[in-house]
């Protein structure tokens, strides 16, 4: 057991070092812990074109690092390991991190939500150098290319649909010939003569060396058959997983496991609040996920005040 922190925030990206940075300034001394991957999915993201104050892009990871020392400059103490589970039976509130505990008086969860990737082969080679999991992100950056899409529900058929104002061609791969998209959204992607489909189809291996990605083999998933396809990039679309399973359903999530809130910012337990992608379905977005850690810390804050901690 340690000392009774006014608070501790779990995550890290643009959530959690803004919170960090609003809650240091507040003097609430509290402590980030960032995670083994501290910096969230920006640190796979090349370029950033689209937040505020940057008029000639930046890189994920130095964006990241720049958050990270602004929040540690207002006194926020930054831990770089991954909370284990979390007590919010009773206050101060029990957060287990490897063989410690440290107790709060409130908490926010920005642990943010883990795109699914399709593990296959090669991969990690290409990730965030040629294959993205946002179009809304990194769309601009394949401006007059052809780019393949890979789903079949309403992601990836508002991706695609996204992706053509700026690509010449876009295709669609899905593992079977149903998609399980919102007919509206299928009607208007096969309404789009940006679009082809390979359906029946799913992606084998990434073609390409690192910082030269080339395409992809698809596999026919009817007859075994392989084909190659060029492209300049990739998308995947198949969702999102969000990083709840700590919490132990202790506050209140829809199926999916995506935390609600009930108060502004705070969740079903009072004194813990959450922001970012761990909330968010929608827009999923570095500037929204940082507004969010903002509003998280400043509830964070009154309700501290409210009840004389």
């Amino acid at each position: 057991m340690t000392d009774v922190r006014n608070l501790i925030i779990i995550g890290s990206g643009p959530a959690g070092y803004t919170a960090g940075l609003y809650a240091g300034r507040a003097m609430l001394n509290p402590i980030i812990f960032a995670g083994f991957s501290s910096g969230g999915q920006l640190m796979l993201t090349s370029d950033i074109e689209n937040f505020p104050g940057y008029p000639q892009g930046i890189g994920g990871p130095e964006m990241m690092m720049e958050l990270r020392s602004q929040a540690s400059k207002f006194g926020c103490d930054i831990i770089d390991k991954n909370v284990d589970s979390v007590d919010l039976s009773e206050r101060p509130f029990k957060v287990t991190v490897g063989n410690e505990v440290h107790l709060a008086n409130s908490l926010i969860v920005t642990t943010g939500a883990e795109a699914i990737w399709l593990d296959a082969e090669n991969e990690p080679t290409h990730k965030g150098r040629g294959i993205s999991t946002c179009a809304t992100c990194d769309g601009a950056f394949f401006r007059d290319k052809e780019v393949m899409v890979v789903g079949g529900g309403d992601s990836a058929m508002e991706e695609a649909t996204f992706l053509t104002k700026f690509c010449n061609k876009v295709t669609i791969v899905h593992r079977r010939e149903g998609l399980r998209a919102s007919q509206i959204m299928i009607d208007r992607a096969k309404q789009n003569p940006k679009i082809a489909w390979k359906l029946n189809s799913k992606v084998k291996s990434w073609l390409g060396s690192e910082g030269s990605f080339e395409g992809a083999i698809l596999l026919d998933t009817k007859t075994g058959a392989e084909e190659d396809i060029s492209c300049d990039g990739a998308f995947i679309a198949i969702g999102h997983k969000p990083i709840t399973d700590f919490l132990g359903g202790q506050v209140e999530m829809d199926q999916e496991g995506y935390i609600l809130w009930k108060e502004n910012s705070m969740t079903s337990v009072p004194g813990v609040f959450a922001g970012g992608d761990v909330v968010d379905t929608r827009y999923r977005q570095a500037i929204t996920a940082a507004g969010m850690g903002c509003m998280a810390a400043i509830d964070a804050e009154r309700w501290l005040e409210d009840n004389e901690h």
